[in-house]
């Protein structure tokens, strides 16, 4: 069956691609407003995108009436930004995040979350997650109703329980996002396979 976004609606499309390009890491993303309250939001519209210099992306829509959320004027106003990843034990947490909370009250608190301090940038962590991110902002890109973020990684950090030698990451199992509105999948059940030359197929 051929699905032509022409013939759709802005909502429609939205539901195929999200249950298409499944599943999706989760950017739990806190950033600080101009007022110094935390801001905490999940946003699965993200990757890695560079290794070298370290590039995440992150793409933001903007609120029904148009207006940019939080975290997009936030990341703007300040430059810098933390992605969090979300693992099992916190997916209720993050769920209460995702709420239309105002821009002068924290999620964190209603989440009943604390914020630990970051090395690089002003702009907290999250303490219970296993992994974060310390983002500088490297450009913005507008694209349509959305707003694309590219970070730079300048800081790691990664619970010492999941390190092994030579930083190889051991046991992490964040959750991911698939289809909209609510569906997510569990990343622990995992499977190898080596890879193949091209020599190996002459």
């Amino acid at each position: 069956m051929q699905i032509d976004p022409s013939l759709h609606t802005k909502a429609d499309n939205y539901k195929v691609l999200s249950n298409l390009v499944v599943p999706r890491p989760i950017a739990w993303v806190t950033s600080l407003g101009e007022t110094g309250v935390v801001n905490l939001a999940p946003f699965s519209f993200f990757n890695a995108v560079g290794s070298d210099p370290l590039y995440i992306v992150i793409s933001i829509g903007c609120r029904d009436d148009g207006s940019p959320k939080d975290t997009a004027d936030n990341i703007q106003t300040r430059g810098e930004f933390v992605v969090n990843l979300v693992t099992e034990d916190l997916l209720d947490a993050m769920n209460i995040s995702a709420a239309d909370f105002p821009p002068d009250q924290s999620e964190l608190a209603a989440a009943n979350l604390q914020a630990a301090p970051s090395v690089r940038v002003k702009v907290p962590r999250l303490a219970l997650a296993q992994a974060s991110l310390e983002c500088r902002l490297n450009s913005v890109h507008a694209l349509g109703a959305n707003t694309l973020f590219i970070g730079e990684v300048v800081m790691f950090y990664v619970a010492d329980h999941l390190l092994g030698p030579r930083l190889h990451i051991n046991n992490f199992a964040p959750i991911g996002r698939l289809g909209s509105p609510s569906t997510y999948c569990r990343t622990a059940d995992r499977f190898e396979v080596p890879r193949i030359t091209y020599t190996k197929l002459r």
